[in-house]
Formats: C-alpha cells, structure tokens, sequence
C-alpha cells in the first residue's frame, strides 16, 4: 500500500459517516464488477469506482483495504453466484446421478451465460488479466465451487478405466466455452447441458 492510500484508509475509519452501510459496499461490489469486467483489472482504478458510486474516495478503504482486496470481494462475490445456482438446482433435482449432474450442469450454464459482469470475471479466460500474486487465492475460490462438482462425478456409473479429473475437466471445458459462442434464442442452458452430458455419458457410461 502506497503512503496516499494509507492516508486514506486513516481518514475513512476516522469518519464513520463516511464508511456507509451493506448497500453501500454491495453498491461497490457492483460497480468494481462492471468496469473489471469492462475494462480489465489493471485499467480499472480505485477512483473511477468511487466516482461512479458517488462516494469521497477515502471512504472505500473502510470496506476494502486494497484494490486487491477489492477484486477477491468481486470473485468471491461471483462465485458464490454459481454456487447459489448450483445449490437450487441440487434441491429440485431428482433422478439418477446423470440427471442430477445434468440440472446443475444447466444452472452453472444459466449463471454463466446471464450472470453479467460478475459471471465474466469468474471465467477461466478473465483470470489471465489478475495479478499473478492473487492466482492462488482465486483459484482456491473456483477449486471449492468445482468440489461439489466432482462430487456429483463421483457418484457416476462411469467405466472402470474413466479418469474422473479429465472427465471433470471435458465438462467444464465444454461448460465454459459456451460463452464464446452462445446466443440466446438458438439454445437454451438446458439444452446446452443436456447435448454435452449425452455427449460424455456416451463416451464414458459404464456398460
């Protein structure tokens, strides 16, 4: 932290009517999102945030110590975006393991393809733009959420000689690429999903 931003962070925590409430640093939260994913990390600034929000620039240092600190809040904000998806289509699933796999499949799908800035900045492709020193916090966020996928992997009744990673990774892959190409209106995530596990369930169902 330079010495102007530890001035900051004194001011801020020195004026409580500056600090805001929940909406406040959610407003924040959005905002950092928006212009991350418009303009990429490094050509986002802390100031361009705090104008667009409407607050002093010393205030955010009371929510966020560092712009750092400030795009882990972002991904782990959308991350936990994916994993409410996810939890939802886990409670009205029911079936076997396959169906199961293929509606969280399609939730991961509908936070991806219509989840807007936050969805953009969790994507493998984003993270090339993060600063190398944070790859390892970020990747313990993405690696928590993808456990609940292999979970769901694990209980398939896959052939013997199936690797579960790669399989995991094919379907993520597949997953992710989607939103290169998708269009809505073509397709829908649901049937995004249900062509690639037939795909993969094809391949690698056990006889």
């Amino acid at each position: 932290m330079t010495r102007s931003e530890a001035e900051l962070v004194i001011e801020a925590e020195a004026k409580p009517e500056a600090r805001g409430g929940e909406s406040r640093r959610q407003a924040v939260l959005d905002t950092a999102a928006a212009m991350f994913a418009a303009k990429g990390y490094a050509g986002t600034s802390i100031r361009s945030i705090t104008t667009s929000v409407g607050m002093l620039p010393g205030s955010i240092y009371y929510h966020f110590k560092s712009k750092e600190e400030l795009l882990l809040a972002v991904y782990r904000e959308g991350v936990a975006r994916f994993e409410l998806a996810i939890e939802a289509a886990l409670a009205e699933s029911s079936g076997g393991p396959w169906e199961v796999l293929e509606a969280v499949c399609a939730a991961h799908l509908s936070a991806l393809l219509n989840g807007g800035a936050y969805a953009r900045i969790v994507s493998p492709e984003f993270m090339r733009s993060f600063p190398p020193s944070m790859l390892a916090m970020l990747n313990a966020e993405r690696d928590r959420y993808e456990l609940r996928f292999e979970e769901l992997i694990a209980a398939l009744p896959l052939r013997p000689d199936t690797d579960r990673w790669l399989f995991k990774v094919a379907l993520f892959g597949s997953l992710n690429w989607s939103q290169t190409w998708y269009r809505e209106g073509r397709y829908t995530p649901r049937d995004i999903a249900r062509a690639f596990i037939a795909i993969l369930r094809g391949e690698a169902a056990q006889a």
